[in-house]
């Protein structure tokens, strides 16, 4: 899959495709069947496929402390995309100066002088430009005038209730893993480098493998049993916490700290991912790090215990 980073990245090659527009956070069933609607398309016409997608997200753009918590970075996004077999992402940088954009101008820019999308499947709801003054109806009448056709989606339900990003990030908020997993259609999991950090957790005699979240606010806090996908490609047992280090250093910005059960190997600057299976409990403070040890020895016997009953030890 190829990245397009924004208009003046467009070259001829990207152009003549059928394509979709929105945030698609957490590329979850709801988003899968919008895509599976659009490859479709784009075989019968024998056209790529294009996500457009904006960054950072218009919500986090307009009211940073507001936006609701990323399901995915960016990153992690982009590799859902291309897992599913999409040709293209383009990525535009939502800034000042862009939301001054009037929505015909926006949709003559990008659709018709830009990727010269010939099949626009979008949400009913979608709102664009300048003062949201878009939406389907314009992009419909001008599909008409310029010659490319528009549909919306169907919302997908399952059990009489919409699967959307909102909905699951309610229910990773009550630690209900197995209800995100069916609405996600793979267990959740957040995935990404490791950085070298303090090494705090190896004095402790806990080496864990930090890593950035890359978005404002994290859909999880805690302490959690979970699996580790590791370079090799085994799948291994840990625990997680994903929280500030209150203890320690009471970071300004949440990051996860992983600790994969009776593993040496060495995880830095390596990617990894992180599936997330029980909560165990929730991130406090300690009086001091000997306080901070023993919890830690007891989270680890706890996600051991889990990790038996399931059957994987």
């Amino acid at each position: 899959m190829e990245l397009i980073r924004g208009f003046n990245s467009i070259r001829d090659r990207h152009k003549g495709c059928v394509a979709t527009i929105g945030a698609f956070d957490g590329v979850h069933l709801g988003h899968q069947a919008v895509l599976q609607q659009l490859m479709a398309k784009g075989r019968e016409l024998g056209l790529p496929t294009t996500v457009v997608v904006f960054e950072p997200l218009p919500r986090e753009f307009f009211s940073p402390h507001e936006a609701p918590p990323r399901l995915m970075s960016f990153r992690e996004r982009f590799h859902a995309l291309r897992e599913l077999g999409i040709d293209q992402i383009m990525r535009i940088r939502f800034s000042a100066s862009f939301r001054e954009m009037g929505a015909m101008e926006f949709i003559r820019k990008l659709f018709v002088d830009g990727i010269e999308a010939k099949y626009i499947v979008v949400g009913d709801d979608l709102r664009f430009g300048r003062d949201r003054s878009g939406g389907f109806g314009m992009l419909k009448a001008a599909g008409q005038t310029y010659g490319f056709e528009v549909v919306d989606t169907a919302t997908l339900t399952q059990g009489n209730e919409r699967v959307s990003s909102t909905r699951i990030r309610e229910v990773l908020a009550e630690a209900n893993f197995s209800e995100a997993e069916r609405l996600l259609g793979r267990p959740y999991s957040i995935a990404g480098r490791v950085i070298v950090g303090q090494q705090l957790g190896r004095t402790l005699g806990v080496p864990t493998a930090n890593m950035e979240l890359h978005r404002l606010r994290s859909p999880l806090a805690g302490v959690f049993a979970v699996e580790v996908e590791c370079p090799d490609g085994v799948i291994r047992p840990g625990v997680a916490n994903v929280g500030t280090r209150p203890t320690v250093d009471n970071l300004p910005k949440a990051i996860l700290e992983v600790h994969v059960l009776d593993y040496s190997g060495n995880l830095y600057r390596r990617n990894i991912k992180v599936l997330f299976r029980k909560k165990l409990r929730n991130e406090i403070r300690f009086d001091g790090l000997d306080a901070l040890k023993t919890q830690i020895h007891r989270d680890i016997d706890e996600a051991r215990n889990y990790f038996a009953e399931r059957g994987d030890a």
